[in-house]
């Protein structure tokens, strides 16, 4: 329930307001560790590695990556993101 909850919300931010488009962020900022050169990343894609995270729940995934976890940045290197950026970007990365 708490994953289709956190999926129902991401969504909603980042269809609604979202003034980045996730992917060109995503290739601007995220793919570097997140397309698998960093092992503790989870890849994009890869559900069972987003599920724990995505369980935690909408507001703890989008601070941790706002405040940055372990070796991420904050912001995860895009600091002209909007929280609603990076909720799509997560959104879209996480699917």
């Amino acid at each position: 329930m708490n994953k289709i909850l956190a999926a129902a919300f991401l969504l909603v931010i980042s269809s609604a307001h979202a003034a980045q488009e996730p992917e060109a962020v995503f290739n601007r900022s995220c793919a570097m560790c997140h397309n698998g050169q960093l092992p503790i990343a989870p890849k994009k894609g890869d559900q069972a590695a987003w599920k724990p995270r995505l369980d935690k729940g909408p507001d703890v995934l989008l601070k941790n990556v706002t405040e940055g976890l372990n070796v991420m940045p904050p912001r995860g290197l895009c600091m002209d993101c909007s929280p609603e950026d990076l909720a799509a970007v997560i959104a879209w990365i996480s699917k």
